[in-house]
């Protein structure tokens, strides 16, 4: 008889405590996805998958062993639980480990309030597949795009489900529509390339397919001709699809696993200025239809709205159970995990303090600087803040862009970055991280 995913946590929960467990918890992950490609019209590739997915964690006083599987056999239920057990007896202890005591436990959600799975009925593949041919065919459309590299649409769902002996049992599911398109522009070596995708929890809301191939085929027409910039020091002012990658270094240098291994350049400055004093970073789990948003955490702790930075103070960390016990502090309910793995510390929805002025404002104030659009590769120091990345964009000069560039190196240190960010007001607010186009002053850059 098929079981329920709840139904599946608790005879998880029931395997282990028979098989000596002092404290359990259990997460199961199941889903559905498909998939299409095309290429010149015709469909190119196709993929339906269903996957059922668990995890099952075992406690024996401070020793814990995890194991997962995909088979939902009772046997082979009973079987996992016994191993677990086994290897947590091996296992080292961690004075830091163990479940969330009963107060601690989200008890009372929402779930129709953040709006995470679209009623709407499945489409066909068809309708995946003809969204993919007319992205395709309004990227070939735009002048001087010689091809189209990938052209995919897809939906998918997916449920979590996590229960624990300490009576924590919860679940929520959450479902997506997706289209995206890559372009390319120019012949032999000089061909450039660009993208344009959307994926939204509800598909009413989605971007048309023709708005994302025309999207992305000038953006790849843009680029054509690139070649490296001068080198100094120059402001530079990092594009709204890739400046979320600078707050996302801010959240890993204030992350509590790597703050209680003290490996974090953030690690003394709790409570210290750490972005413009009109700037604040917000975390907002319960957003409606977007992707970050959750009830609850990995540990069945409630999920909250925080000031992670308020008025450009760091307010604290980002902790799950082990992280906030090392440090003497409280989980902020950021525990995620998936079915092989502990819980370990992680970031929801975020929104940067947007500012006053459009990209187009900023390019003017700029001068003579670069625009990034696209970074490769990455090397931080997460002791230091030391920070250096491969760039491609736009040149700049007396607040115009003249022309693409590629092939150059942007450098600085965090510290000193986000202390001078200047956000611009273009931030798109369906995204889980809603964070606007950034200007940073003094940066160094390699090219010529």
């Amino acid at each position: 008889m098929t079981r329920t995913p709840q139904e599946l946590t608790q005879n998880l929960l029931d395997a282990a405590r028979k098989a000596g467990a002092e404290a359990a918890d259990a997460i199961v992950i199941d889903g559905s996805s498909v998939s299409v490609e095309v290429r010149h019209g015709e469909l190119e590739h196709a993929e339906r998958s269903e996957e059922t997915e668990f995890g099952l964690r075992v406690f024996v006083g401070k020793q814990q062993a995890i194991v997962s599987s995909s088979d939902t056999r009772p046997d082979t239920l009973t079987k996992m639980a016994e191993r677990a057990v086994a290897m947590a007896k091996e296992a080292p202890e961690d004075p830091f480990t163990g479940l969330a005591d009963s107060a601690q436990l989200a008890t009372d959600w929402d779930i129709d309030a953040l709006e995470l799975f679209d009623p709407a009925p499945e489409p066909a593949a068809d309708a995946l597949m003809q969204d993919a041919i007319a992205a395709e065919a309004a990227a070939i459309a735009v002048s001087g795009v010689s091809q189209v590299s990938d052209a995919a649409a897809g939906y998918g769902t997916h449920r979590v489900s996590l229960a624990a002996t300490n009576g924590f049992s919860g679940e929520y599911a959450r479902s997506y529509r997706s289209t995206s398109c890559v372009a390319i522009s120019g012949e032999g070596t000089g061909m450039e390339r660009d993208y344009d995708g959307d994926a939204r929890t509800f598909q009413s809301d989605l971007r048309t397919p023709q708005d994302i191939g025309r999207s992305a085929g000038e953006r790849a027409v843009s680029l054509v001709g690139a070649r490296k910039p001068k080198t100094g020091s120059f402001p530079v002012l990092f594009d709204e699809r890739i400046s979320t990658s600078l707050i996302g270094h801010l959240l890993a240098a204030s992350n509590g696993a790597a703050i209680a291994r003290g490996a974090s350049w953030l690690k003394d400055n709790l409570g210290e200025q750490v972005l413009p004093a009109h700037l604040s970073l917000i975390e907002d789990p319960h957003r409606p239809r977007i992707s970050g948003s959750r009830p609850f955490d990995a540990e069945g702790l409630p999920t909250q709205s925080r000031a992670i930075v308020e008025n450009g103070a760091l307010t604290g960390w980002t902790m799950d159970l082990s992280s906030a016990r090392k440090l003497d502090m409280a989980s902020t309910g950021n525990a995620a995990r998936g079915v092989s793995g502990p819980p370990s510390p992680s970031n929801w929805n975020l929104s940067l303090t947007q500012g006053t002025q459009s990209r187009v404002d900023l390019l003017r104030d700029m001068g003579t600087g670069l625009l990034v659009t696209s970074m490769i590769g990455s090397t931080i120091n997460p002791n230091t803040g030391d920070y250096s990345r491969g760039a491609s964009g736009f040149w700049v000069e007396n607040g115009e862009i003249t022309y693409p560039v590629n092939e150059c190196t942007i450098a600085g240190n965090l510290r000193d970055m986000l202390m001078r960010m200047i956000p611009a007001n273009d931030a798109r607010p369906y995204l889980s991280r809603v964070v606007p186009s950034v200007l940073i002053e003094g940066m160094t850059l390699a090219g010529n």
